[in-house]
């Protein structure tokens, strides 16, 4: 008899772990062991010596630590745990991110039923796998090709924000105009507009409007 993979999920949404579950548990070489609502469940479940999973499926945006916070641990602590990241957010960066930390998968939730399986067995024997869409952004990014900006954490957006970058959003919240920002910053009316332009770029809204909206969902102000 083949011998099982065992298999841990981590997710904030239960209906998604049970719709996980029973896509897996239509493999008869794979069983769940166990399931996880927030990164800290996930980082005690593996810290008690009782438990052992070959893979786990993790999702990124979970309550307490997310998944990034759970992956650096693990790489931290030289936790040599076989991680597949299963997300609806499929930015290039957010890949990239992962991986360094350590990940040998990426599914992205719509593509979840079709590749779940197959992903679970070939990074069980230690092989990489990614979902279509996501392997074709990741070439597209190796080929060097522009590759457009998908959906990513806030918490992961605003990480990349600079300092100087913060002040104007805080600042367009409050309906400074460009010049008032200027004077404010002792900067050029330039400068600002620079910064104004890299805020629209890096959080994916349109105007003044959607900054603001941004920083007050996100608590900047």
């Amino acid at each position: 008899m083949k011998e099982k993979i065992y298999v841990h999920v981590a997710d904030d949404h239960k209906i998604l772990i049970e719709g996980i579950m029973a896509v897996i548990n239509t493999d008869e070489e794979i069983e769940v062991r166990d399931y996880s609502l927030t990164g800290q469940e996930v980082i005690d479940w593996f810290d008690n010596n009782e438990n052992k999973a070959d893979v786990l499926i993790l999702d990124i945006t979970m309550p307490v630590l997310d998944g990034f916070e759970v992956l650096k641990y693990f790489k931290k602590n030289k936790i040599n745990q076989k991680v597949i990241i299963l997300s609806s957010y499929d930015d290039v960066k957010i890949v990239q991110e992962v991986l360094n930390l350590g990940c040998k998968g990426y599914i992205s939730k719509n593509n979840a039923g079709v590749h779940i399986v197959k992903a679970i067995k070939a990074v069980a024997k230690g092989q990489q796998y990614f979902s279509d869409d996501i392997q074709g952004i990741l070439l597209q990014s190796l080929s060097g090709e522009m590759v457009p900006q998908g959906e990513m954490p806030d918490k992961f957006l605003l990480d990349s924000l600079t300092e100087r970058e913060l002040d104007v959003l805080k600042l367009i919240t409050k309906q400074y105009s460009t010049a008032e920002m200027a004077d404010f910053l002792n900067l050029s009316v330039n400068t600002v507009e620079t910064y104004r332009k890299s805020l629209l770029k890096k959080l994916n809204v349109k105007n003044a409007v959607g900054l603001a909206m941004y920083a007050v969902k996100n608590n900047i102000v």
